[in-house]
């Protein structure tokens, strides 16, 4: 069985950073990994993604803010947030996209930017 295990998420100043970590365990061979968010009363939205090639995509507003990197050799996806907004405010989610075609949710972790 497999599952996503999310950590880092916490309380910070607007202008403050936070390291996001999400450990896939089981038998799996992870594809695409990424990390969504969802505001309240907001739909889920993409923040960045990573291909098994090292390939990054990530929301505009996060551009040059926050960086996505991964292990492959530990299934982990790391997501680095730097200058947060209140607006960065959000449950945030990761996201596997195993090599047969199965897609895993990590529970989510809160993300608050506040003074």
């Amino acid at each position: 069985q497999v599952q996503l295990v999310e950590s880092g998420g916490g309380l910070v100043q607007p202008g403050g950073s936070l390291r996001l970590s999400c450990a896939a365990s089981g038998n799996i061979i992870a594809g695409t990994m990424g990390w969504y968010r969802q505001a309240p009363g907001k739909q889920r939205e993409l923040v960045a993604v990573i291909t098994r090639g090292y390939s990054t995509t990530y929301e505009d507003s996060v551009k040059g803010r926050f960086t996505i990197s991964r292990d492959s050799t530990k299934n982990t996806v790391y997501l680095q947030m730097n200058s947060l907004k209140p607006e960065d405010t959000a449950v945030y989610y990761c996201r596997l996209d195993s090599s047969w075609g199965v897609t895993y949710w990590g529970q989510g972790t809160q993300v608050t930017a506040s003074s």
